[in-house]
């Protein structure tokens, strides 16, 4: 008896690691806390970000799990079949993480991506084996093309980009950072008409992503899960945390995302 007892707490662990936008490790986020002006994240409490890697090991872009098979990034990211998903990774330095290296089967930019104005700036990347959810790997929630995300709302932030523009390397552990979102009217008394429908923006308020976070993702809670309502896409050149970041808006890309998943 015992013995079924046990084997209905694995079954019960093994569903909660699968469950999306619930963290086995809970993240702890300071109010506002500065990715530039950002702070360690605690590790393993963001398990479906994923570093984007070179044949060299060398961070470039982050990403989002989704599903054991399907990860998504920004387009901007350039993505190929020989780049490498690394999951379950805090530090880039450590060599005792117990982390995933992936390799990628498939690479599915969204055709109306535009690198001028930076629009629709999504990519799916099918994986050619897949994630084995852990306590530190799970995916996020994608959220409904009708889901709504008020401005205001304090939603964080994630990558290995750099903690100051000029810095020249990335941090080796895994930054956070609380932000707002922002309205697409707000936000364009910064950027003027470069903001548009597929982009959402948030920041402004003493944090701000940067260089090698791009792809990675802006969750906000909804019902008690984190879900993706962005993807680190451009802001400033200097990444200043008085301006908001720009992120693809997720909600208005899901037609497309999941289109992708259905015939794949």
């Amino acid at each position: 008896m015992a013995f079924l007892w046990l084997l209905s707490c694995f079954a019960l662990v093994g569903a909660a690691f699968g469950q999306c936008g619930v963290p086995a490790i809970e993240p702890v986020l300071n109010g506002l806390s500065r990715i530039v002006n950002g702070e360690d994240a605690v590790p393993g409490s963001w398990p479906w970000q994923v570093s984007l890697q070179d044949k060299t090991g060398f961070h470039f872009c982050g990403g989002s799990l989704i599903s054991e098979d399907w990860v998504v990034t920004a387009a901007h990211c350039g993505v190929r079949t020989s780049h490498v998903v690394v999951a379950g990774e805090f530090d880039q330095h450590a060599n005792e993480e117990n982390i995933q290296v992936l390799k990628i089967a498939k690479v599915f930019k969204n055709p109306k991506f535009n690198m001028l104005t930076v629009r629709n700036d999504i990519t799916l990347l099918k994986l050619a084996t897949p994630a084995r959810f852990s306590e530190t790997v799970s995916p996020v929630c994608l959220p409904a093309a009708t889901d709504e995300f008020p401005p205001g709302l304090l939603c964080a932030t994630t990558g290995w980009g750099k903690t100051k523009h000029n810095a020249n390397k990335t941090p080796d552990k895994l930054q956070q950072a609380a932000l707002p979102l922002l309205s697409n009217a707000d936000c364009t008394k910064f950027w003027g008409s470069k903001i548009t429908d597929v982009m959402i923006c948030a920041g402004a308020s003493g944090v701000s992503s940067c260089m090698g976070d791009s792809g990675g993702p802006l969750v906000c809670q909804k019902d008690g899960a984190w879900t993706l309502v962005g993807i680190v896409s451009w802001g400033s050149g200097t990444c200043s945390t008085s301006v908001p970041a720009v992120y693809a808006r997720v909600t208005e890309l899901i037609p497309w995302v999941q289109e992708i998943l259905a015939a794949n």
